[in-house]
């Protein structure tokens, strides 16, 4: 999600295609229209087609076309983005352009792919280009930082995967092929140095994030004109805060991060401002200010979630007429009816396959829905009542007298039953040491008394929790049905969304989203 926030940096490699191939007026007037994408995309927009509509020039109006798919991009306009930007003029397509161009139009159907969260395409794309030789030897400075952007847009796509140290090893590389001695440059390594923070907080270094952000700050409240960047480091800045439980700091940069585009739609930027403002709120118990900025969220991710869908419909039907055109079908052959067949009937197979292989594991699967939420009636009303729970022992084991006393032990599930009663264990840090320092309890002690009194492990005891707590404000939360099962899995402490669905589905018998499917088909009926 973070290149959708990202993607005005798009338009300095259309402003170096200006230098040296443009005439001194275009020059100036693709340099305003430039300009007023930071102000506000509309008049970006209404500015960029009057000049198309009287220019001729073919790649005067390729860049004029760039300028304003972006402006829809960052609006959240994707279908009106991928229109623009496959536009082409039936005079100039017997013309041909130059190699740079050719490069150019190639990456910026990479970022189309990427805008749309086509990811292995795009990836396609880049992988191709950058196997150029002539590509990355060349010295011109339009080539050089056209490399810059596409290992820019691999690093994003390697992070998309969480391969943050391959994503960190392509920013450098992207780095490298920036001079930094003009505006466009600069505003990438702006832009690069913020995409290193948001990696280095996803990799717990959360310091060293912010030292950069906060550097970087100083560094584009120097320029003129920094706006929309402003905006973008206050919002990486507020999830710094965020990580560290300063929720309030965390709102206080979101607020002025907005304020930098309150003029402005800016809807791919904004979606992150007011998801980021509810999960603040909501951490502070501040229901009502939780609900206005989450229904703004919702809104907003809503109709930028059906641009995307509909883009992709309509850049698929692109591909598709255009195939000798684009690059990723140009290894196609006459055998491309054969292989459609042959996958056709290969995902007949592995479905038939996969089915035989569900259906063996359905009738366990429902037997442990069942009794899980059995055992979250029982959950809930003990959760209610706020009292400690009286505990039964799953099994009766035999323990050592030497270790435990009966009153001890009993004191020990006292306070653990107390301690169930609050959300701490919600606490991705959360650790048996950890938890024995708050109770002041041995760790030996009350390690053993969970495995024998609970019928698990430290892990087990604090997963089970964890997913009887989600699992509660999904029925109970109409809110927390429209989130990501990414944002549920850190919510609940998982360090991970895989690790979530994997225990989520261990304890109920279902994944996260069948299990949000069957609370909403509830609700309805």
């Amino acid at each position: 999600m973070l290149k959708k926030n990202i993607q005005f940096c798009f338009f300095f490699l259309c402003s170096i295609i200006i230098h040296g191939q443009s005439s001194p007026d275009f020059n100036i007037l693709a340099d305003k229209a430039f300009q007023k994408l930071y102000q506000n995309p509309d008049d970006c927009i209404n500015y960029s087609l009057s000049i198309l509509i009287s220019d001729q020039n073919i790649e005067h109006r390729i860049v004029l076309r760039n300028i304003i798919s972006q402006a829809y991009a960052m609006n959240g306009d994707y279908v009106k983005s991928v229109n623009i930007s496959s536009q082409k003029d039936e005079a100039g397509e017997k013309e041909k352009l130059s190699y740079f161009m050719q490069v150019f139009a190639n990456y910026n159907l990479a970022d189309q792919y990427q805008n749309l969260d086509l990811y292995n395409q795009s990836q396609r794309i880049i992988s191709n280009l950058l196997t150029d030789k002539n590509l990355l030897k060349s010295d011109n400075i339009k080539i050089k930082t056209t490399v810059a952007k596409l290992y820019q847009l691999q690093a994003l796509n390697f992070g998309i995967k969480r391969n943050y140290n391959a994503a960190l090893e392509n920013l450098k590389k992207s780095n490298n092929y920036l001079g930094f001695d003009n505006e466009e440059n600069l505003i990438l390594g702006v832009e690069n140095k913020v995409i290193l923070s948001s990696y280095l907080m996803r990799q717990n270094r959360l310091e060293d994030a912010k030292h950069i952000l906060e550097n970087t700050l100083i560094f584009v409240e120097s320029r003129t004109n920094y706006n929309f960047l402003q905006a973008l480091i206050y919002e990486n800045l507020a999830r710094y805060y965020f990580l560290k439980g300063n929720y309030k700091t965390s709102i206080e940069n979101l607020e002025k991060g907005l304020s930098k585009i309150e003029n402005n739609q800016f809807y791919s930027l904004r979606v992150k401002f007011y998801e980021s403002l509810a999960k603040n709120y909501f951490a502070l118990h501040n229901d009502e200010k939780y609900q206005y900025n989450n229904k703004l969220y919702i809104e907003i991710r809503t109709k930028i979630d059906t641009s995307a869908k509909e883009g992709i419909r309509y850049i698929v039907r692109l591909v598709e007429n255009n195939q000798n055109e684009n690059l990723e079908f140009q290894q196609q052959n006459e055998s491309k009816q054969f292989w459609i067949i042959t996958l056709i009937f290969s995902s007949i197979i592995i479905i038939l396959i996969i089915y035989l292989f569900t259906a063996k594991s359905t009738n366990n699967d429902l037997k442990k829905q069942s009794e899980f939420f059995e055992k979250q009636k029982k959950w809930q009303e003990t959760h209610r009542a706020n009292l400690p729970k009286e505990v039964i022992p799953e099994k009766t084991i035999e323990k050592d007298s030497n270790k435990i006393s009966k009153e001890k032990e009993n004191e020990i599930l006292q306070k653990l039953n107390e301690w169930e009663q609050f959300d701490f264990y919600l606490n991705k840090n959360m650790s048996l040491s950890t938890l024995s320092a708050q109770m002041g309890v041995n760790t030996k002690y009350l390690s053993e008394v969970i495995n024998t009194n609970k019928g698990k492990n430290f892990n087990g005891y604090i997963n089970e929790l964890r997913i009887n707590h989600i699992a509660h404000l999904l029925k109970t939360n109409p809110a927390f049905l429209n989130y990501k099962v990414s944002y549920l899995a850190e919510f609940s402490g998982f360090s991970s969304h895989s690790a979530f669905t994997t225990v989520f589905k261990s304890i109920t018998g279902m994944s996260p989203n069948a299990y949000i499917q069957e609370i909403s088909k509830n609700r309805t009926s």
